[in-house]
C-alpha cells in the first residue's frame, strides 16, 4: 500500500504560481512512477505530468514551459510547480503514485482555481 498526501492548492489570479506537493508513505521502494493529474468538472481525469523512478518525465503539451514536476527522495515528496497559471488550469489536482501496471494509487485532490 502506498499511501498519498496532496496540499498546496488554492485560489490565484491568472498568470499566478502555486506549488502542489504530494508526500507519499508505506510501500515507496515499489513505486515506478509519480505523478500528477487533473479533473475539471464534466471532464476526464488527464495526466499533467509524471516522473519515473529513473527520472524521465513526461508532461501534457497544454503545461510544458509551466509547469516543473520534482521530486526530493529524503522527503518522499514530489512537486509541481505551476506558473503563468490560465482559468483553464482550474482543477481538483490528484498526485498519484504507480508500483505497477495494473495497480497505482491516488490521493485525496487538492483543488485550484485560477480566476480573476
Amino acid at each position: 500500500q502506498v499511501q498519498l498526501v496532496e496540499s498546496g492548492g488554492g485560489v490565484v489570479q491568472p498568470g499566478g504560481s502555486l506549488r502542489l506537493s504530494c508526500e507519499a508513505s508505506g510501500s515507496i521502494a515499489r513505486i515506478m512512477i509519480m505523478g500528477w493529474y487533473r479533473q475539471a468538472p464534466g471532464k476526464q481525469r488527464d495526466l499533467v505530468a509524471h516522473i519515473t523512478s529513473g527520472g524521465t518525465i513526461n508532461y501534457h503539451d497544454s503545461v510544458k514551459d509551466r509547469f516543473t514536476i520534482s521530486r526530493d527522495n529524503a522527503k518522499n515528496t514530489v512537486y509541481l510547480q505551476m506558473n503563468s497559471l490560465k482559468p483553464e488550469d482550474t482543477a481538483v489536482y490528484y498526485c498519484n503514485a504507480r508500483i505497477s501496471p495494473q495497480r497505482a494509487f491516488w490521493g485525496q485532490g487538492t483543488q485550484v482555481t485560477v480566476s480573476s
